[in-house]
């Protein structure tokens, strides 16, 4: 139980920069890299799309392993592992078909 709680604490950064990372896709996209350019650069809504989709994907995949590292149940495991795979895929599915129709 030790493990799991110092998990979580370890967790709470990632979940903070990747929600701040869906809220401000533009900002987290220039994290580190604003010295490259003089003035402000315009990011696609495909790029910006993408970046949430990540942000999304990430926060589902960090509770996921959490959830997992605290159940011990076979069937709902594989649900959780189930659910975020069709999430992966069909929010992928969304994204690129967003990007082919454009």
């Amino acid at each position: 139980m030790a493990g799991a709680i110092m998990l979580f604490i370890f967790m709470i950064p990632i979940y903070a920069m990747l929600i701040w990372t869906y809220f401000n896709p533009e900002e987290s996209m220039l994290l580190g890299q604003r010295w490259m350019y003089k003035e402000e650069p315009e990011f696609s809504d495909d790029a910006i799309r993408y970046t949430k989709f990540g942000a999304i994907v990430g926060i589902f995949l960090i509770t996921m392993v959490f959830a997992l590292y605290v159940i011990d149940h076979f069937m709902i495991r594989l649900f959780i592992i189930l659910g975020f795979i069709s999430f992966v895929i069909v929010g992928g599915y969304r994204l690129l078909k967003k990007y082919v129709d454009s």
